[in-house]
């Protein structure tokens, strides 16, 4: 998080190491800044999160932390690491061991032996953040709604503490907490479908310190698309497109900013259900960045909305081979499985053999349960649309060539078909996988929460995959 080192997002270090000029910091890398910070640095990017647990119990068992911010970093990496995987009991046991984070304890004035001539406060901004995250996490919705905003209003102080003393980079760093506490807030509210309040957090926050910031404003414009405001949403991604004209990328980079604007125009397209354009926009962000995994989900959607599951399939599996360090998360790969589970009679062992690939090179913290994906079943009358929207028309291909007969209550076409066995339906008449109607319904969704969780990894240590999100 905020360090002096050169990379002053990248460490849950203290909040009064940040300095107005990084050339002066007496801390030239992680490690000067904490023992052996740079190594945990390394796990936590590679979701070695059992390994860190180890590393933390080994510093302390052995004494080897020796100033207070030190014990603070280590605490804040091990908690990170219980909430990946989803210890939270035990996170929020050992978050009560510290009692109040605004405890003089926690102050540098208070040893002045230690830090002389510093003075604030050592708590970790990931650790505050986590501490207001931690109890929706054990059924209390609201308790982390009151922290969230609670610290909604601390990051602010600061942000005007550090302005009015002239500290321009401790302000934009707390600026950009701000933001990212504000798409916390949005996330909890949009899970709940508390739209007014996400557009006037948003609307706040781009009235003031964030009117430059074109990432901002496409997540206005997809929470405007899902309330059914398509003229604001379209006048919305319009203005992120004139910011781009006059150069006002805010932190995005040249290609980050072009694939947010086709990504904002394939959502238009979708509304339309023109799905063809859709795929257009997608395959134009994947050229840029083979990396972009909101594009190459959504493309791999919109194909199945193209009767074409076999080509979605191929974008997904091309995807996890390409950059699987990218593209395996829980999202993805539930998708990937739903169109497994439709496309093919074995679909169990491919399923099993996806899961060993991913046993291997998956972080801690994957959730394999993602991919029981086989469990629910939603009648084809409370969709929108019907199984000749999504079915393959070519059953040489072998799509659909046994699901079709199911769906359309054929039991002695079934019984005819090349698939002998598979006549009677997996469960009653004229359904479909819960897991792929979810998919297709909360494909706009997937752009909002991706967006709103648009922080490197490294800025918040991986709190929050953006893999997660549906």
């Amino acid at each position: 998080m905020a360090t002096d080192a050169p990379s002053e997002d990248s460490t849950p270090a203290a909040d009064g190491f940040i300095a107005s000029d990084p050339l002066s910091s007496p801390f030239g890398s992680l490690n000067d800044l904490c023992y052996e910070l740079s190594s945990l640095q390394e796990l936590a990017t590679r979701g070695s999160w059992r390994s860190i647990l180890d590393k933390v119990s080994r510093a302390r068992k052995l004494s080897l932390l020796q100033k207070p911010h030190e014990h603070l970093c280590y605490f804040s990496y091990n908690v990170l690491a219980l909430i990946k995987l989803r210890r939270y009991g035990d996170v929020s046991e050992e978050l009560a061991s510290l009692e109040d984070l605004d405890h003089s304890i926690y102050q540098y004035e208070s040893h002045p032996d230690v830090y002389p001539g510093r003075s604030g406060s050592m708590i970790p901004f990931a650790l505050r953040w986590i501490h207001a995250e931690i109890p929706l996490k054990l059924g209390k919705r609201q308790e982390t709604l009151d922290r969230l905003y609670t610290l909604l209003d601390f990051a602010r102080t600061r942000v005007d503490e550090k302005g009015s003393r002239g500290l321009g980079v401790s302000a934009d760093v707390w600026k950009r907490r701000e933001v990212f506490v504000v798409n916390s807030i949005i996330g909890h509210h949009l899970s709940h479908k508390e739209f007014g309040v996400c557009v006037s957090l948003i609307r706040q926050l781009l009235s003031g310190r964030c009117r430059d910031d074109p990432a901002l404003v496409s997540k206005l414009g997809c929470i405007q698309l899902q309330i059914g405001d398509l003229e604001g949403a379209k006048a919305s991604f319009e203005l992120v497109e004139k910011m781009g004209k006059e150069e006002r990328l805010g932190s995005l980079s040249e290609i980050e900013f072009k694939n947010l604007v086709n990504r904002n125009k394939a959502l238009v397209y979708l509304v339309g259900k023109d799905y063809v354009s859709a795929v257009r926009e997608y395959e134009e962000c994947i050229e840029r960045d083979g990396s972009d995994v909101v594009a190459i989900n959504n493309k791999a959607l919109c194909l199945m909305y193209l009767r074409d599951l076999s080509d979605s399939i191929k974008v997904l599996e091309n995807a996890l081979e390409r950059v699987p360090t990218v593209a395996l998360n829980e999202t993805l790969v539930v998708n990937l499985c739903s169109m497994y589970e439709l496309a093919y009679v074995n679909h169990s062992d491919i399923k099993r053999t996806l899961s060993n690939w991913i046993a291997r090179v998956a972080p801690d913290d994957f959730d394999s349960s993602c991919m029981n994906v086989g469990f629910g079943y939603v009648p084809l009358t409370q969709l929108k649309l019907g199984y000749k929207d999504l079915a393959k028309k070519d059953p040489e291909k072998g799509i659909w060539t046994h699901y079709l007969p199911v769906l359309k209550g054929d039991q002695r076409r079934a019984a005819s078909s090349n698939n002998p066995g598979l006549h009677q339906p997996r469960s009653s008449c004229e359904t479909l996988p819960h897991y792929i109607i979810r998919s297709i319904y909360r494909i706009g969704v997937l752009q909002i929460r991706l967006f709103s969780l648009s922080f490197s990894q490294s800025q918040i240590l991986g709190v929050y995959k953006t893999s997660t999100v549906i």
